[in-house]
């Protein structure tokens, strides 16, 4: 068993949504709630199902080919540890795709629990055949190589987005679902996980309240203070 397997941090997160974890790390002042916009499901089905990732970021850095930085001499699909999910990073607005069917056939051999591309992916059905999780900006079809290049892997990468200022570090926990992806940066888990504990429990209170009748202020008074 792997020692991600063991995480139990991870362990914990199985058991709430993207939403419980933006909600504790709101509490905690962090920034966003720690979504990550513009990015869903894709794989195993289109914004449908049980399809939930949780793990460790194995990031990778693609750069343009101008960019002076040297190309990985090495293929990054390979050195993915178990249990990782995967995030590629990529410059903003890049019509080609950055990430394929091959790159999940082998993360998935490997032990990865998904892959995230800030940006587009290609070969759909292939990812669905594969049963692997996918979130992405979009899709393409056509490969990355005339355009971009890989030059590192498992160092800090920013969101590709104008909406937000993001930071995904290698190590920080990635959580997807149908809502969407979450970072929850590795020295908040900790604090974080009481706190999605107490709110889902009062939530689930409410809930019940509610569906007898009760009125949404009331519940949150009597359950949330």
């Amino acid at each position: 068993m792997s020692t991600t397997a063991q995480d139990p941090i991870v362990q914990a997160l199985q058991d709430y949504t993207t939403c419980d974890v933006s909600d504790a790390l709101i509490k905690l002042k962090y920034r966003n709630g720690g979504f990550l916009s513009g990015l869903t499901m894709w794989s195993p089905q289109r914004q449908d199902g049980e399809t939930k990732i949780v793990g460790p970021a194995y990031t990778v850095k693609y750069v343009a080919l101008s960019d002076p930085a040297p190309k990985l001499a090495t293929h990054y699909i390979d050195s993915v540890p178990p249990g990782a999910v995967v995030f590629v990073s990529c410059p903003p607005k890049t019509p080609n795709a950055v990430y394929g069917g091959l790159m999940s056939a082998r993360a998935q051999y490997l032990g990865a629990v998904g892959s995230v591309i800030d940006g587009r992916f290609r070969d759909m059905q292939e990812q669905r055949e594969l049963g692997y999780p996918v979130f992405a900006r979009d899709t393409g079809t056509a490969p990355p190589a005339e355009l971009l290049k890989v030059v590192a892997v498992d160092v800090p990468v920013k969101l590709q987005t104008d909406e937000q200022d993001m930071e995904i570090r290698p190590g920080d926990y990635i959580i997807g679902d149908l809502n969407g992806v979450v970072v929850l940066p590795k020295e908040l888990a900790e604090q974080a996980i009481p706190l999605m504990q107490k709110q889902v429990a009062a939530d689930e209170k409410m809930a019940a309240e509610i569906k007898k009748g009760m009125g949404f202020t009331e519940a949150s008074k009597k359950f949330r203070t």
